[in-house]
Formats: structure tokens, sequence, C-alpha cells
């Protein structure tokens, strides 16, 4: 593959007069209009005896199934999710949302939920989508902590991924980086509203299973230490980090990626990315916009994140 040859040229991102900072486009996009979308839920059973919920559009054609995966407590019905359905769907293309565990219509039955380097339950989907639709290409888009995800998978499986081509936005590159900011500034009161949902679920998790650590920190970074890392096999929330930080496994993609990131990301600084291993793989294009905010790109006109990953889908 010759990276000058695949070079896509993609519309300028502009945003519209009243959103150019970059809290007002991470916040304001929060409160977008959602596309209402006739799929269906589908629940599908994991190797460990726990399950999965998906959001299913089908347009039964014979075009690729696009992949989605949200962010950090998130689920299908997120606006950026729920209106790339939409835009898919007019586009031709079926869509399958997942929703990590315990972030669909209830909480999962096993006592571990989802993190960043999640990527069983990944493959779990991957392995569902080729029996339900035989025969159809797959494509994935993950947002943040889903993109983080994605990028770590598609670096596991290399040349054998069942994805032939894949976006991510906004994703962290480096977790334990990415953790300080959290606990800075404005940036604080993203985190406690992600603290409150994510201790919230540890609180209910703990009527079923009492061994699961009281939490008594006040950070991203000391739920990760106290809750995430014992619940899922680390030793602790920097080796959670070390092992799970998207930004080594970039250079192990071999399918065509296109990383689309905001400069004044404050939640996922690009500050932290490995823009030489970016620059260097022939397998991926980076879409680095002046503005946008985190998951925001409130634009003039409407809707260029989504024309953008169209683009990038139909290539």
């Amino acid at each position: 593959m010759n990276k000058q040859e695949a070079i896509i040229n993609f519309e300028k991102f502009t945003p519209p007069w009243w959103a150019k900072g970059v809290h007002i486009q991470t916040v304001a996009a929060s409160f977008s209009n959602v596309a209402p979308i006739n799929c269906e839920r589908v629940k599908i059973e994991t190797p460990d005896d726990d399950f999965l919920e998906l959001d299913v559009l089908d347009l039964q054609n014979n075009r690729p199934v696009i992949a989605l995966f949200h962010g950090l407590e998130g689920s299908s019905e997120r606006h950026y999710i729920r209106n790339l359905m939409s835009d898919l769907q007019e586009a031709g293309f079926s869509s399958v949302a997942l929703n990590f565990r315990g972030c669909g219509s209830r909480l999962n039955r096993q006592k571990r939920m989802y993190h960043s380097g999640e990527t069983r339950d990944y493959a779990t989907l991957f392995s569902w989508i080729e029996t339900q639709f035989p025969k159809r290409a797959i494509f994935a888009v993950g947002f943040s902590l889903g993109g983080n995800a994605l990028v770590k998978s598609l670096g596991e499986k290399k040349e054998n991924h069942p994805v032939q081509r894949a976006v991510a936005v906004s994703p962290p590159y480096d977790l334990a980086k990415g953790s300080a900011k959290m606990d800075q500034g404005f940036n604080r009161v993203y985190q406690k509203r992600f603290m409150k949902t994510l201790v919230e679920k540890a609180d209910q998790k703990r009527k079923k299973y009492p061994d699961i650590p009281e939490f008594t920190g006040s950070s991203v970074y000391d739920f990760d230490d106290q809750i995430t890392a014992p619940l899922h096999g680390f030793k602790d929330a920097d080796d959670y980090y070390t092992q799970c930080s998207s930004g080594q496994f970039y250079k192990h993609v071999r399918r065509p990626l296109l990383i689309i990131h905001s400069k004044d990301d404050s939640l996922c600084p690009l500050e932290y990315a490995p823009h030489e291993t970016l620059e260097k793989s022939p397998y991926i294009q980076t879409l680095f916009t002046k503005a946008g905010g985190h998951v925001g790109f409130i634009s003039s006109p409407k809707g260029w994140l989504n024309r953008t990953i169209i683009k990038w889908l139909n290539a």
C-alpha cells in the first residue's frame, strides 16, 4: 500500500461562530438532536457466561456492516452513535453498535465490567457479525475509549483482523497522561460526571460481589487503581495504562485507519500521539483539525464529522 496514493482529501472542518472554544464544542455536542432510527436491540452471550447488548440496523444489502464503539460511560444511544447510524443508513450501510458491559439497559452478570483495552468483547462482536452477515465486509468506527480499544484490537490481530477499514475519533494515546490531565482545570467537570456513574455501577455490583473494593478516591486514576485494575486482572492503574494505551499499537496496524482528532482536545490531548509512527505508517491517515473539542466537531455546515467518516468508508 502506497500512502501517497491512498491519501484522501477531506472537506475542511469549520466551526460555527458560536462554537469556537474547546469546551463549547465538547459540551454543546452532547446536546445535539438525536436522529430517530428503527434499530433492533439484540442480546448475545459471551464466552465467559456474560452478555453484550447490541443495537442493529440491518439494511439487508450486500454492502459492508459498520461496527460502532462508544466512549467512556457512553452507550449506543449517545448522539454521536445514533446520528452516525442514521447517516450510515442514508449512505446505504448497515450498522451494529455495541454497548460495553454495564452500559446498556442493565448491569452485566459477571463481576468485571469494561475498560479501555478490552478487545475480547470486540472479537465476540466481530464473530457475531461474521455469522449474522456472511460474506459481507466489516468496517468499524470507535469514539474516544472505544477508539482506543479498536486500535488495540487492530494492532493485536494485524493482517488477520476481520475489520477491513476503520476510523478512530478522538482516541486517547497515553492513558496515564490522559488520566492525569483529567484531574486538571475544567476537565474536572467532565471527570466528576464520569465518576458519578462509574461509582454508582461499582456500588450496584458490590451487592452481588461483596469483595469489590469500596471506592475511596476522587479521580479517574483513583477509580482505575482501586476498581478497574483489580477487576480486570491488572496490578494497578499504572499496569493497566501501560498494557492498554493505544499509542503502542499503531505501529502494528495493517488495515486502513483514519484518525480524526482536534488539536484543542483537552480530554485526550493530541500531543501524546506517537506522531512519527502515524506519519510513517502506510496504513494510517490522520485528520487533525485546529478546533473541534473532544468528540465535538460541531460544524458549519452541519454534519462534517459523519460526512468525513462516510467518505473514508466509501473510499
